[in-house]
């Protein structure tokens, strides 16, 4: 090698070079791979050492300190003692020498690589890093030092990569836990120190206006006068050094919270002290005078006083995020929530309105955000645990809440807020399930509040009471759930109204209903307006003012519609009688409101700004029905009790109803129709005695009306795809794409219906069917046509199929084998895109409801189908990295599996009384061994939707059928599993689904635990490359012998990590590097 210092030299102007603009990629990647091959010579680290000490050029400094990172973490085991000894002594010398003239992010990296030293060395070999580190703390100078080493060393050895066995990881935390109470005391020092040293609580405060903060809702929050006491004491100004060193404690702090357990070392103290530093956040005076006063530094100072409230309110939020809490530990934390409600009433203080959002506008957005979630956790996890204490008010809590929610300064904030209402409202309702006999008292305690909700929410979606903000929301760019802004905004403040009124039924509608009727009656008068000009009709408001009214009365009667159709599900079922008249009120104003849509035609006449009223009266009448279509189900029931009810008022309502809908009624919705007309032929009429049903009338009037829909269709011949054809061969497949669209959805509504039903339905269709078949060969070249009546088929054969008869489906299935031969299927699936897979996997589809029959009808098709699958199709798709039909595929094999076990094992009463002395009998094994090596085949594959499907099915076929005990799949393919799904876990291919395999790997083991543990085991370590022998030995004795579910499967995940880890070892190792 060259000098020192002529390398040196050389570094710097290559790492200049490369980052030049000028530089070329093609010569950044030769710099690269000299500076690749320098970092891998054996003693490149002495050089990096004298690097880091002689230069002033940051991209060199990194580079040095990324050559050392690299030895550390994957050649460690490789570097002679003498050597590590020296990069312990030297490093941390280095950086004790030059932490406060390093660039930051320098300084940091340099931490790094020296905890990485104390991760892989410490205790044994450097025995003083983590007292060091205490050091550093402690002593003033380098206090700042410290608390960066141990937020890096919380950070990498808490909860370590995979870079380390699997026992070092679980020793490295137990040494950090030992730590805990030691270095949690000094945190605690730190801040109480800086704290109380700019603390002015000798001098007696002049009265202040605020004086009064600890008023009634305070000493109820605090018990302790002293609290409040306490927190009420004016907030220090601290100099840079000292926020910064508190920035940097409160960081510490986070992390070590994020993984300790809740233990007595958190005392009253450190959470006293941590509250006191979460008041920054809301400390708006600081905020101001640093406005005021005006200089940058002044600024610079109130932003960090913010962020020092947002970090200690990240303190707090990673303790309230842990559920498990230990009894000792409830003490603390009802402290905990008592100081943050304190600092919630001191954030929403003040009877005006405007004075508390102007406060929160003024607060660090980021503290807002932070105390947002502590308000969710608190609801979400706590609050069943809190309530219960006799001193924790929580209707106050909810006044507070109420009002932090309403004055939010911004829509997230107020979206987050809404989700926090819609925790507590689902946590009431299900307090109430599990207590009736409490459902009063809970209630009446809660009612204010959720009155007082409902009216806030409800003015909030109207622009009557909220226009400056609403029109601030966007309702045209669409999210990544296919909603604007203010459909969000609409659609969340929606489910608030509703899960208010699940609780509270009457007190919600007599709330929602006058707001309604208000603006329906202001829609309803529109008429009045309407003249007839040259154009045609036009509404005569023509006045700013009164267009601007008219566009937010339409815009909050959209709103309403949509509020009152969300409601409708609440006056269904057992509640239907007691809530029968409003619900009836409801509907009697939709069903005019919509008939007056579609008579008068509002959204065709022309207005004075057409741009903004005319999307406004479309929107109304839209949501008017969308509103009446969701009482469809209340009319449903309403028309079931008819009898017993107004019958009169019942036919007035739904004749109205058919007056408003049918001027609307498109070519689109002639499949509705037909579906309608089909329904009322072939649905029992409700409360009429079989013998008045009039089926042959009906069975007669059915017939007529398919046989009209299908005329057309009917007259079709196999030869209309042939050159000589009558007719062109687009106007033939659009006959087909119209019958079979309207034919399919007849089927696919009555195929849950009764015999009766059925019986009629297939009548009328048969001829049609028989068409079908008929006409299926000859396009079965035009995938987009086969496509459609495969889909038919498929609905026929879900609904109908006992109808067909069975000669008839024989038939069909026949003729389906025939056609798909394996030419047909390689086209389909290689040559026609999506169109052909879909035509695949539709018929795949079919050959799946047949093999579920129960019976023997369909047996003797088995062979053909398996064949079909093992023979034409799987080898077609086998090695496509594309999905398409491998799912369906897999599902038909486990069908055929599933419902036709004894196709395979036949199991005798004789066999299953005796059991110790016969196996189940095998037949077909080719084919089954087949369809098993096909499964095996597919975990090989990267499609993790494939392999979470496929192993689903084995271990379903386990638990219905014992699949893993067959004597076969013992012997033959048991373990060949297992080694595959360790492969997998090894290969961390699909690491989503880590504890699902590590569950099928257990229940596969189990069934012959003696054959997994004494000659799987020791044959998968040995056939296992890239570790040495001892390694092996090590892995196989770390496996211990247990047999339960947990400590299994955490024996199988240590051993991956572990063969991981000793792989990144030895491929990391310099050529001829001996391993003792």
């Amino acid at each position: 090698m060259a000098s020192e210092e002529a390398s040196l030299r050389a570094l710097e102007s290559l790492m200049t070079e490369f980052f030049h603009d000028c530089t070329t990629n093609e010569r950044k990647r030769e710099i690269e791979e000299l500076l690749n091959n320098f970092a891998q010579q054996i003693g490149a680290w002495r050089f990096c050492l004298y690097f880091l000490s002689s230069t002033r050029n940051d991209y060199v400094m990194m580079y040095s300190l990324t050559v050392f990172e690299n030895l550390i973490n994957k050649m460690w085991l490789g570097v002679p003692s003498q050597d590590k000894m020296e990069i312990r002594s030297c490093l941390p010398k280095l950086l004790l020498a030059h932490h406060k003239t390093l660039p930051y992010f320098v300084r940091n990296k340099l931490c790094k690589v020296i905890v990485d030293i104390g991760r892989q060395d410490w205790p044994m070999f450097y025995h003083d890093f983590f007292t060091n580190i205490l050091q550093l703390i402690q002593s003033p100078v380098t206090t700042p030092l410290g608390l960066i080493m141990l937020k890096t060393t919380s950070e990498e050895l808490a909860c370590p990569r995979e870079d380390l066995s699997v026992a070092r990881k679980e020793e490295l935390r137990k040494l950090l836990l030992d730590q805990v109470q030691t270095v949690l005391g000094l945190l605690t020092g730190i801040l109480e120190t800086v704290w109380d040293k700019h603390s002015v609580t000798a001098a007696t405060p002049p009265p202040s206006p605020t004086s009064g903060e600890s008023g009634d809702l305070l000493s109820n929050l605090l018990q302790s006068p002293s609290s409040a006491k306490l927190l009420n004491q004016p907030i220090p100004i601290l100099d840079a050094e000292s926020e910064y060193i508190c920035s940097l404690a409160l960081e510490c702090l986070a992390h070590l919270f994020s993984w300790i357990p809740l233990s007595a070392s958190i005392t009253p103290s450190l959470l006293t002290t941590i509250f006191h530093f979460a008041r920054f956040g809301c400390d708006i005076r600081a905020r101001k005078m640093a406005s005021v006063n005006g200089s940058s530094q002044n600024c610079v100072l109130g932003q960090e006083r913010g962020r020092l409230g947002v970090l200690a309110m990240s303190c707090i939020n990673e303790l309230m995020s842990k559920n498990c809490v230990p009894m000792e530990f409830e003490e603390y934390l009802l402290r905990m929530f008592q100081q943050t409600f304190y600092l919630l009433q001191k954030i929403t203080k003040d009877n005006n309105a405007h004075t508390v959002k102007s406060r929160l506008e003024e607060l660090d957005e980021s503290y807002i955000e932070k105390f947002t979630d502590f308000l969710r956790l608190f609801v979400s996890v706590h609050l069943r645990r809190i309530e219960s204490y006799s001193q924790f008010p929580v209707v106050e809590f909810l006044t507070l809440l109420f009002k932090y929610t309403f004055h939010q300064p911004t829509h997230e904030g107020y979206f987050s807020c809404l989700d926090i209402w819609t925790l507590f409202l689902d946590y009431l309702t299900s307090k109430i399930k599990s207590r009736l006999g409490d459902k009063e008292a809970v209630l009446n305690r809660y009612e204010d509040a959720l009155v007082l909700l409902l009216t806030e929410v409800l003015n909030r979606i109207q622009f009557r009471y909220n226009q400056a903000q609403l029109e601030e929301l966007d309702d045209e760019t669409l999210d990544d759930d296919q909603q604007t802004e203010w459909q969000r905004y609409l659609r969340q403040s929606l489910e608030v109204v509703a899960k208010v009124m699940e609780l509270l039924p009457t007190h919600a509608f007599s709330t929602l209903f006058p707001v309604l009727q208000d603006n329906l009656e202001v829609y309803l008068g529109l008429q009045q307006f309407i003249v007839t000009s040259g154009s045609g009709p036009r509404l005569n408001i023509t006045a700013e003012n009164d267009c601007r009214r008219l566009h937010c009365s339409l815009r909050d009667l959209s709103s309403l519609l949509q509020a009152v159709g969300r409601l409708a599900e609440y006056f269904t079922g057992d509640v239907f009688a007691a809530r029968f008249s409003d619900a009836l009120t409801v509907v009697e104003r939709l069903v005019k409101v919509t008939l007056y849509g579609s008579q008068i035609k509002l959204y065709n006449i022309e207005t004075a700004v057409p741009s903004v009223l005319k999307p406004d009266l479309i929107d109304v009448h839209a949501q008017a029905l969308a509103a009446l279509q969701a009482y469809s189900h209340w009319l449903a029931q309403y028309c079931s009790e008819a009898h017993r009810q107004n019958t009169q008022q019942f036919v007035s309502l739904i004749s109205t109803t058919m007056d408003a809908v049918t001027p609307l009624i498109t070519t689109k919705a002639q499949v509705l129709v037909c579906r309608a007309l089909s329904n009322i032929l072939l649905l029992p009429w409700p409360n009429l005695p079989e013998s008045e049903q009039q089926w042959p009338v009906r069975s007669m009037n059915h017939a007529s009306l398919i046989s009209a829909l299908s005329r057309d269709y009917r007259n079709l011949k196999p030869t209309a795809v042939t050159p000589q054809r009558k007719m062109p061969l687009d106007d033939t497949k659009v006959i087909i794409h119209q019958t079979l669209s309207v034919l399919e959805d007849i089927v696919e509504n009555i195929s849950g219906e009764s015999t009766k039903s059925r019986q009629i339905c297939y009548q009328s269709l048969q001829e049609s069917v028989q068409v079908s078949l008929a006409l299926f060969p000859a396009f079965i070249h035009q995938s987009d046509v086969t496509d459609e009546m495969l889909s038919f088929f498929l609905t026929l054969f879900r609904g109908l199929r006992v109808q067909m008869g069975v000669p008839f489906t024989e038939q069909i299935i026949q003729t389906f084998l025939n056609m798909f031969t394996r030419e047909q299927l390689a086209e389909s699936i290689l040559h026609e895109g999506s169109t052909g897979c879909r035509v695949v996997e539709k018929f795949l589809k079919i050959l799946q409801v047949v093999v579920q029959e129960p019976g023997q009808v369909f047996k003797p098709f088995l062979p053909s189908i398996i064949a079909l699958c093992m023979e034409q199709v799987y080898p077609i798709i086998a090695e496509r990295p594309s999905p398409d039909v491998k799912a369906e595929l897999f599902e038909l094999l486990f069908r055929t599996l599933h419902h036709n076990w004894r196709y395979f094992f036949k199991s005798t009463v004789l066999a299953s009384v005796q059991r110790g002395m016969a196996e189940e009998q095998m037949e077909n094994q080719p084919q089954f061994s087949a369809i098993m090596q096909a499964f095996g085949q597919s975990f090989l594959q990267p499609d993790i939707h494939l392999f979470k499907q496929n192993l689903f099915y084995l271990e379903t076929l386990n638990t219905k059928q014992k699949l893993y005990h067959k004597k076969i799949f013992r012997s033959a393919m048991l373990f060949q599993f297992v080694n595959v799904l360790l492969q997998v876990l090894v290969c961390r291919s699909h690491d989503l689904l880590q504890e699902d395999i590590g569950i099928a790997i257990y229940n596969m083991a189990s069934v012959d635990f003696d054959g997994f543990f004494t000659a799987f085991l020791p044959e998968f370590l040995t056939s296992c490359d890239g570790v040495d022998a001892n390694q092996k030995n090590v892995l196989g004795r770390n496996f211990k012998m247990d047999r339960d579910l947990p400590s299994f499967t955490q024996n199988v995940h240590r051993l991956v990590n572990d063969l991981r880890y000793y792989r990144l070892c030895n491929d990391s190792l310099p050529p001829g590097t001996v391993k003792l």
